[in-house]
C-alpha cells in the first residue's frame, strides 16, 4: 500500500514545506502540467522536495505533487461525500503554506478556518527571525535564575 510522505517528519521543519495552491486546479493535470504550474504560477522549484497541494473547483478532489528522489509522485484523493474546507489566505498570493499537522487535519475533514491556535514559541527554521538568535540565551538565563 502506497502512502503519503511521513507527515511527522515534515512537522520537524527539517524536510519539506507544504504549499497549497489558492486557485482551483483542473484535476485532469498530470505530472508535467502540475510541475509547470508550480514553476510558473506558484514560483517555486518543483524539484525542491516541497509538497504542492492542488484542489479542484468542486473541492472534492485533491492532488499532492512532490519530487521523490528519482521522479515526481502524485498522491490523489477524491471524496465520495463532502468537500475539503480550505484555509483562507491571510494575504493575497498564489499559495498558502501549511504545516504538516494542518494537512493531516485537512485530509481528516477538519475545518481549518474554525481552529484557534494558541501562541507558541517556535524557532524560525530560516534563521532570519530576530528572536531565533536570542532564544537560547533567554532560556539559559531562566535556568540560571531558578538554580
Amino acid at each position: 500500500m502506497l502512502k503519503l510522505p511521513n507527515l511527522g517528519e515534515l512537522d520537524s521543519g527539517l524536510a519539506s514545506r507544504i504549499y497549497l495552491c489558492t486557485s482551483p486546479t483542473d484535476m485532469r493535470k498530470g505530472f508535467d502540467s502540475l510541475a509547470a504550474l508550480v514553476r510558473e504560477h506558484l514560483r517555486y522549484d518543483p524539484l525542491s522536495g516541497h509538497l504542492f497541494l492542488f484542489v479542484g473547483r468542486s473541492k472534492d478532489r485533491l492532488k499532492l505533487l512532490y519530487w521523490d528522489s528519482d521522479g515526481f509522485a502524485i498522491w490523489y484523493k477524491r471524496l465520495e461525500e463532502g468537500t475539503f474546507r480550505l484555509p483562507t489566505p491571510k494575504k493575497a498570493g498564489a499559495s498558502v503554506e501549511l504545516k504538516a499537522s494542518e494537512l493531516a487535519m485537512l485530509l481528516a475533514g477538519i475545518d481549518l478556518t474554525s481552529i484557534k491556535r494558541r501562541k507558541r514559541f517556535a524557532l524560525d527554521t530560516t534563521r532570519t527571525h530576530s528572536r531565533s538568535a536570542t532564544a537560547e540565551p533567554r532560556v539559559a538565563s531562566r535556568v540560571a535564575r531558578s538554580a
